[in-house]
């Protein structure tokens, strides 16, 4: 790497792309094609860094020439021309590809009219037993289809509302495409959502029709989930129809259509022509505190989104096999099923992560060929933490990326992939959020990648990191902010009247900015370090600290499961700053351990970030997502009732909560 644009003061990469990957990489070719054809500043076959740095500069400059240039590299079919890219810059309300008619299902289908590829896999399929099944791309686009048109049948028109409390099974993909094609707006949540959770979500849009299974398979055993169907049916009046899957192998029950007669006619595929703004679907926030917020995202808007990441920032093309651990309700399976629109083949695993041990998603990396392999930073230091050697026991020669997300992945995760998966692997750490169903910031093939960090910001993306003043702050903890808008932001929330809580949630702090609520460091370089929530801060003497920074150094000790950490403002004034931590089995929190956790933070960290107390909790309580309930805990400490704190149906077990509720009441007392 050059010195020009490397300053001497960086840390030395951990890996760097050899110059056959930079320029084999779709983001190269797109950079030659877009400054001879679009104005783009041209690469530098000797400097990527310098080359992706003036390439981004560019984007977020000339955000309309840049997303026209998306639109027009990867072929996207306007049925109807657009008037302007981008005739509206304002957020929220951005108006992109004004006039224009599209349809996002007819682009994920595109390789099934290719008779080269037809035949080939679209879809790869497994879940805890030996088997593993395909769908190529031509029986997906059949099955797409036919479901199609019985939604038709079914009275399904543009803006209906259909609903999956499906599994990450090869019948939620052809329900989403389906909906998608039909101009209906999908919504899915996974079948271990208790019906309570669920009814959260789709009592909110009121779907026409339900695809549900009875049951699903974890852990080694068979979990029915009938009489939670027949709850959701009795409580969702607006339902015309449900259809049955019976991935349990039971008979649907009275009234539900059966999957098998749904999907079995040979319909021609018909491609709702819709507006850019038309709405894809609705995904839901972790809503800790009152109903999840309902986003609301366009097709055209997740259309060009999910190309650029998918075909640009994950390098993905056909005959890539793009494996994300996920389930149907986190953002992230949206965003694995968008790999169909870089014509790869799709890997969907319908199981526990851990079963029948720890290293069960490499397995699946390993039986399915699997070239990008996306999982979550929580998975990579569960392997390090028992030991796994995924390098050494299992074939992974076909992964070129492993990427991570849900949460940041810490250095300690960085080296243990590095030397455990194999040397020669791109880290892709990605940070965004279901608000945008994107990264904000995360993988480039071009770039190296720096323990800790996230390799830059996205195309298109204008991130910046602003103190409380609004101004921007380089190399020091700033508010994420993206100043410009990206295509798929929500273009609502369902029954927001006035985009009211829209508006509270992003543009607050920074009217016409969006602020996402993470802490954030902008490195000199470009590089990005996330820091945690927020909303979450610890705040001691004035010094703010990211809550992520403590748990990477606390998590290294084997005796810690997971922790915990807040800081609460006393009534006195005063500030008390807990570290709860969940011990691994057999650890116990004696006065030894306590004092090198704490020796650990200040040897790492600082004094400052020293906790005022160690204290043992039996578990760490998450969202439905998997993310650590931080301000719910803090609210508790503080003397809010826990039925004031959280929605019940937004975490994993609400008996988690109840002892940190006591634990709160006691200290009161």
């Amino acid at each position: 790497m050059s010195t020009t644009t490397e300053p001497a003061h960086a840390p030395e990469p951990l890996w760097t792309p050899g110059p056959e990957r930079v320029a084999g990489a779709r983001i190269t070719h797109f950079q030659a094609w877009a400054a001879e054809h679009h104005g783009a500043p041209a690469g530098d076959p000797a400097d990527a860094a310098a080359s992706y740095r003036a390439l981004h500069a560019w984007s977020v400059r000339e955000p309309a020439v840049f997303w026209g240039a998306v639109a027009e590299w990867f072929q996207v079919r306007f049925s109807t021309p657009y008037e302007a890219v981008l005739a509206d810059a304002s957020m929220p309300g951005a108006q992109w590809f004004t006039g224009s008619t599209l349809n996002y299902a007819e682009h994920a289908l595109r390789p099934a009219l290719d008779p080269e590829r037809a035949g080939t896999p679209a879809l790869v399929h497994l879940d805890e037993r030996p088997e593993i099944a395909e769908t190529s791309w031509a029986e997906l686009s059949r099955q797409v289809a036919s479901v199609a048109g019985r939604l038709r049948d079914l009275g399904v028109a543009p803006g209906d509302r259909v609903s999956g409390y499906l599994p990450n099974i090869p019948q939620a993909v052809v329900a989403l495409l389906a909906t998608a094609a039909v101009g209906g707006v999908w919504t899915s949540c996974a079948p271990d959502f208790g019906a309570r959770s669920v009814l959260d979500r789709f009592q909110q849009v009121e779907p026409v029709v339900l695809f549900a299974v009875d049951g699903y398979r974890y852990g080694g055993k068979e979990h029915d989930r009938t009489d939670s169907v027949a709850e959701l049916r009795a409580e969702l009046p607006s339902l015309r129809a449900v259809i049955h899957i019976p991935l349990l192998g039971t008979p649907a029950p009275d009234g539900a259509l059966e999957w098998d007669a749904v999907v079995s006619d040979d319909t021609a595929p018909a491609y709702e022509q819709v507006p850019f703004d038309h709405p894809l679907w609705v995904l839901y926030s972790s809503g800790t505190t009152g109903l999840p917020k309902a986003i609301v995202q366009s097709q055209g808007g997740i259309l060009l989104e999910h190309l650029k990441q998918t075909g640009l920032h994950m390098d993905l093309g056909p005959g890539d096999r793009f494996f994300w651990y996920t389930s149907t309700g986190w953002m992230m399976w949206n965003f694995l099923v968008s790999g169909l629109l870089a014509g790869a083949t799709v890997v969907l695993y319908d199981g526990s992560p851990g079963y029948p041990d720890t290293g069960a998603q490499w397995r699946i990396a390993e039986r399915t060929g699997a070239t990008v392999f996306g999982t979550s930073a929580a998975y990579v230091m569960a392997c390090r933490k028992a030991g796994v050697r995924p390098g050494h026991d299992f074939d992974l020669s076909a992964v070129k990326c492993v990427a991570s997300t849900g949460s940041p992945l810490p250095p300690d995760g960085f080296r243990w992939i590095h030397e455990e998966v194999k040397e020669d692997v791109w880290i892709a750490s990605v940070s965004g959020g279901t608000d945008v169903c994107s990264c904000f910031a995360g993988g480039v093939p071009t770039l190296p990648v720096h323990i800790g960090e996230l390799q830059a910001a996205g195309l298109g993306t204008d991130l910046q990191a602003w103190d409380v003043s609004g101004r921007p702050v380089v190399d020091e903890v700033g508010e994420l902010v993206v100043t410009n808008p990206m295509p798929s932001m929500p273009v609502r929330f369902w029954n927001d009247p006035g985009d009211a809580r829209y508006r509270e949630s992003y543009f607050e702090m920074f009217p016409g900015v969006w602020r996402h609520g993470d802490w954030i460091t902008i490195t000199s370089r470009g590089t990005v370090i996330i820091h945690g929530r927020s909303d979450s801060t610890l705040n001691r003497q004035g010094v703010r600290m990211g809550s992520a920074d403590i748990y990477e150094a606390v998590e290294r000790l084997p005796e810690i499961r997971e922790s915990l950490v807040i800081g609460v403002e006393l009534p006195d004034g005063g500030y008390w700053m807990p570290l709860f931590v969940h011990l691994a089995q057999g650890a116990a929190l004696d006065d030894a351990l306590r004092g090198r956790i704490k020796d650990v933070i200040r040897a790492e960290l600082s004094p400052r970030h020293v906790p005022d107390e160690v204290i043992a909790v039996p578990a760490v309580p998450h969202t439905l997502t998997g993310k650590r309930l931080e301000v719910p805990v803090k609210r508790l400490m503080q003397g809010a009732a826990l039925d004031r704190t959280v929605n019940p149906g937004s975490v994993d077990d609400i008996e988690v909560l109840r002892f940190y509720e006591r634990l709160a009441q006691d200290r009161r007392a």
